[in-house]
């Protein structure tokens, strides 16, 4: 998930940091997050809530869904999440902010969770600072985390992407190779990476990315990224079950080489906003769900095909294509509808950015 897509819970202790609990939620909330703050009883009022008896629980409830501020002791935070920790690839943000708001430190999973960029933001809007000791940010040097999270891709291999880390701070060159279709390129490919043009050329590196849709099994030292820039449209009956419907979405990338971890969103059209197997399908994924009205949809004006019947019944002739071309506008239709069982499905690829800054 990445870190816009999760909430945020702020923690704090005393009068003082409750204080700057509250600011640091409407600073949050101003920029666009969803969030809520706890305290102790004897200082929650208004919109802080207070903490449960057993903080710990509470802290690691549902762990990776919500990002995690605790105002006090970096101490505190450590004992708390301590029993929850897994890896970075997974754990959410966890920052500790003093209560005098002059320094906060992003504790676990500081670039892809974010809690880097995070502590960043905080300590720009309250004039604190940000005490950052992750060793490609303290050096300056590429992360390939970082990266793939900006670029919207996703990691394939996490010893590897580690692996090239390792290989980035001892200051051996890594190779980037793009075998995707329409790749740009932000800001200016850092030193540590050589772009280059074939996989050939590629191959004489020990470290190399590779920027692919493909399946294909990579070789030892190569990183696979995929980009996360497909948007499923879907139709279906109404009552179908989750596992057909997870089924017949899973089949239909197949076909197309690619898998779910590169779905970023599903549509479908209002008559399915409460449809119970797209909603879980949503939650299982964590992908953002977009439904739009009939009208909505019309204004596509070519699909691959029509009906009559789902015209009758939904108010459009296609929903899936519709769907899919609505919320995916300027990326490219790779699979036009689809008949399952008891679903229709249409796939939109949207263009890769490569973020280089």
């Amino acid at each position: 998930m990445a870190e816009t897509d999760r909430r945020i819970r702020v923690f704090s202790f005393t009068r003082t940091g409750t204080g700057l609990n509250e600011k640091i939620c409407g600073v949050l909330r101003r920029c666009g997050k969803e969030c809520a703050g706890y305290a102790v009883k004897k200082y929650a009022e208004g919109e802080i809530a207070p903490l449960p008896d057993d903080i710990r629980t509470f802290a690691g409830e549902d762990w990776g869904r919500y990002d995690l501020i605790f105002i006090g002791a970096a101490g505190i935070a450590v004992r708390y999440i301590a029993p929850w920790v897994k890896d970075k690839f997974t754990d959410p943000a966890v920052l500790v902010m003093d209560e005098k708001g002059q320094y906060v430190i992003p504790l676990l999973s500081g670039h892809v969770g974010g809690a880097v960029r995070l502590a960043g933001m905080l300590a720009a809007e309250t004039g604190g600072e940000a005490v950052v000791t992750t060793a490609t940010d303290v050096q300056g040097k590429f992360a390939v985390d970082v990266f793939a999270q900006k670029s919207g891709l996703c990691l394939t291999d996490r010893n590897e992407a580690r692996a090239i880390s390792a290989a980035v701070l001892e200051g051996e060159k890594t190779a980037l190779c793009l075998e995707y279709p329409e790749c740009r390129i932000k800001g200016e490919i850092p030193e540590e990476i050589h772009l280059c043009e074939t996989w050939e050329e590629a191959a004489g590196y020990s470290h190399r990315i590779l920027v692919a849709d493909t399946r294909r099994m990579p070789e030892e030292g190569t990183l696979i990224l995929r980009p996360k820039n497909v948007v499923a449209g879907i139709g279906c009956r109404r009552g179908i079950s989750e596992e057909v419907l997870e089924s017949g979405v899973i089949r239909a990338l197949a076909e197309n080489g690619l898998a779910m971890e590169q779905v970023q969103a599903l549509a479908s059209i209002d008559l399915k906003k409460d449809e119970p197997a797209l909603l879980a399908l949503a939650e299982k994924y964590r992908i953002p769900f977009t439904v739009y009205p009939a009208e909505e949809l019309e204004k596509i004006r070519e699909v691959t095909s029509r009906s009559e019947f789902v015209e009758r019944t939904a108010g459009v002739d296609n929903v899936c294509e519709r769907a899919a071309l609505t919320c995916g506008r300027g990326g490219k239709l790779i699979q036009g509808k689809r008949i399952g069982e008891s679903m229709t499905s249409a796939l939109v690829r949207m263009p890769v950015t490569l973020d280089f800054t």
